[in-house]
């Protein structure tokens, strides 16, 4: 049963909360259409990935009031070429019981806060077109559609679109 959006606190992730992190991303790959990974994760990969990371790339988790995981989230970088560095992209995935409860929101808007502490100027989201509770997440958070990479991924059998969304730290008043 969900928790109130008022008990989850947003902390950093640590290696411990790999196990946990895993089972929310293994079934978005399994099961969602929501990352276009095909393969599940290991344990080990989950750990290093997270250990792999810091600074204003390190992972958050979003924990309920006995500190189990129900969403994590984390910026990454955008291009590798030298002219984005101003730029990240952000990974948002809530356990799916805990789906429409504010959860998502929470934890993209420490991940804004996070990019914009560290200097970044935009926040790109490439999200599956058809996805309209997480576009709707991210344009609630200041998003705004930038374009739609058509059939550029396949999952399941069938081609996937994938909108490219965009926030302009700056121009969010909150941050």
């Amino acid at each position: 049963m969900p928790a109130s959006q008022t008990s989850i606190k947003i902390r950093r992730a640590t290696v411990a909360d790999a196990a946990a992190i895993l089972e929310i991303y293994n079934h978005e790959v399994q099961f969602e259409t929501s990352t276009f990974d095909l393969v599940p994760r290991t344990l080990e990969a989950q750990e290093a990935w997270i250990s792999a990371r810091s600074g204003a790339f390190s992972v958050i988790v979003a924990v309920d009031a006995s500190d189990l995981v129900v969403g994590f989230g984390a910026l990454s970088e955008y291009r590798d070429r030298a002219a984005y560095k101003t730029s990240v992209e952000n990974s948002v995935y809530v356990k799916r019981s805990f789906a429409r409860s504010g959860i998502g929101r929470l934890i993209l808007t420490n991940l804004l806060q996070q990019a914009a502490d560290s200097g970044f100027h935009a926040v790109m989201a490439r999200i599956e077109a058809s996805s309209l509770a997480s576009r709707g997440l991210h344009e609630s958070c200041g998003f705004a559609l930038v374009g739609i990479e058509r059939e550029i991924g396949r999952k399941f059998g069938r081609w996937l679109d994938v909108a490219l969304m965009q926030c302009i730290l700056h121009e969010q008043p909150d941050l």
